[in-house]
């Protein structure tokens, strides 16, 4: 499975509308032309002081034809989308007149062209930091219902084709929750379990890993993964799980019998669900260097809508490449 063309011909054929914030900045217009190109979207919006864009663009010799330039604020959408800002934040406070001025920006415009159906899918961050690109994202858009924390994953692309699905496995969470909660450690396996679905195209089977199997240690740590456990069984999640498990216990029939035998998950794993966000991280890291894989992401998952976050170091491949993955996942 070639990840990128799979998610860039998905793209194609839902032909959604996406929006990149950071217009200004030469890269983000330079993945703007190519989306545009390869018929990746059926519009993009930059936004962004009109003249700034037209500026760099002449400057860069881009093209700017066909795709959509907003300055929010001078944009005509600016009462509807102050008023429906101060509809979702007044209960934290918001007033009217600060609700115009914060709805200016253009994360949080970005966002709500997201929320109310002028954009399906929003890629920020290779200007702005990941927590401005989240706040924007909870605050506006939100997460899904019965999903209270946005989280991310990674899709692990490795060579040898019998791990997870054709060699392709999810991880969860990599970078955003540092320390989860028994609570949040469940949400991430439901928003890792649809991102299986979205990305690999097969039903999860999900792994939620630890330092002991089914009780082989006692710690905080181990207890955390187990209360996660039953709060999916109380959910009734429609997908395959198991835990707490080792690494090796998850993936390795032959010791999931020795330390987990019955264990639903047996040989079939397909998306692991890491206890915090160190030992996700590190995970990532070690399978992209030691055994070659391919590490695509992160991408967030959770949110109502679709919305990434970049790297402020990212390409103008990265770019495009998250703004397919990203319009991919659009209803």
């Amino acid at each position: 499975m070639n990840f990128i063309n799979l998610m860039k011909t998905k793209a194609k054929i839902m032909n959604k509308k996406l929006v990149l914030p950071e217009g200004t900045d030469l890269r983000t217009i330079k993945a703007a032309r190519i989306i545009i190109d390869e018929k990746i979207a059926a519009n993009v919006s930059l936004l962004g002081k009109v003249t700034d864009i037209q500026k760099i663009a002449e400057e860069n010799g881009l093209y700017l034809g066909g795709i959509e330039i907003i300055n929010p604020k001078n944009d005509d959408n600016q009462a509807l989308f102050a008023n429906k800002y101060y509809e979702l934040r007044k209960h934290k406070g918001m007033t009217e007149d600060q609700a115009k001025i914060d709805i200016a920006d253009d994360l949080r415009w970005a966002a709500m062209m997201v929320n109310l159906g002028y954009a399906d899918a929003m890629v920020a961050g290779a200007v702005n930091t990941t927590g401005d690109v989240l706040r924007s994202g909870l605050s506006i858009i939100g997460t899904l219902p019965g999903i209270k924390i946005a989280s991310s994953c990674f899709v692990m692309a490795c060579p040898d084709p019998k791990w997870g699905y054709e060699g392709n496995l999810i991880f969860s969470d990599c970078a955003v929750v540092p320390d989860p909660n028994a609570e949040q450690l469940a949400d991430i396996a439901e928003s890792a379990a649809s991102s299986c679905r979205e990305f690999l195209g097969v039903e999860p089977v999900v792994a939620l890993l630890s330092f002991s199997t089914k009780g082989s240690a006692k710690h905080d740590d181990v207890a955390k993964v187990q209360s996660a456990v039953e709060i999916l069984k109380s959910r009734n999640v429609g997908f395959v799980f198991d835990g707490e498990l080792q690494a090796d216990a998850a993936l390795i029939p032959a010791v999931t019998d020795s330390k987990a035998p019955g264990s639903p998950v047996r040989g079939n794993v397909n998306t692991l669900v890491f206890p915090d966000l160190g030992a996700g991280n590190i995970a990532y890291k070690l399978v992209q260097r030691l055994a070659s894989a391919e590490a695509f992401g992160p991408f967030l998952q959770g949110f109502n809508k679709p919305i990434s976050d970049l790297s402020r170091g990212a390409s103008v491949d990265d770019i495009v490449t998250t703004s397919a993955v990203t319009l991919s996942r659009a209803k």
